[in-house]
């Protein structure tokens, strides 16, 4: 897969601030505000930096973290996994593994059949439907609840 290597100053021109601070700067959006919590709508969750498909409607489940959480990636390498050792917590933070955008961290409580949980920030995912406008669907649709 090949790699996206911006200049910072390009990807505060195609984030939004906020989308910047999750995916640049390894922030955090807050517990229960993010838009695809609740989403239950059939598609594929993209890097909101450079539409890398991430993750699987299939495989997102209501963890009650307040952000959405998936038992795995979409595909093999799309992800890629590190230490993180901020905060006074040892956790292992999830990247995109095209643009190495921050998304959130991976944790070993999940549900079968891997025991995973992915919990992801809303805001470094982009959504498209499998519904009614066919593969591929719509862009940044939050769907039902």
């Amino acid at each position: 897969m090949d790699q996206i290597n911006l200049p910072e100053s390009e990807w505060r021109k195609r984030l939004t601030p906020e989308q910047y601070h999750v995916l640049r700067e390894a922030g955090t959006e807050r517990a229960f505000s993010g838009r695809f919590t609740d989403n239950k709508a059939d598609g594929i969750y993209r890097c909101a930096g450079c539409q890398l498909e991430l993750f699987d409607s299939d495989d997102k489940f209501d963890s009650g973290s307040g952000w959405p959480s998936f038992t795995q990636p979409a595909a093999g390498g799309h992800v890629s996994e590190h230490q993180d050792a901020s905060h006074g917590m040892r956790r292992v933070e999830v990247r995109c593994a095209r643009c190495d955008g921050h998304l959130g961290h991976v944790f070993p409580d999940g549900p079968p059949p891997t025991g995973l949980r992915y919990c992801i920030n809303s805001v470094s995912l982009d959504f498209r439907s499998r519904g009614a406008n066919g593969p591929g669907g719509s862009t940044n649709e939050a769907g039902g609840s």
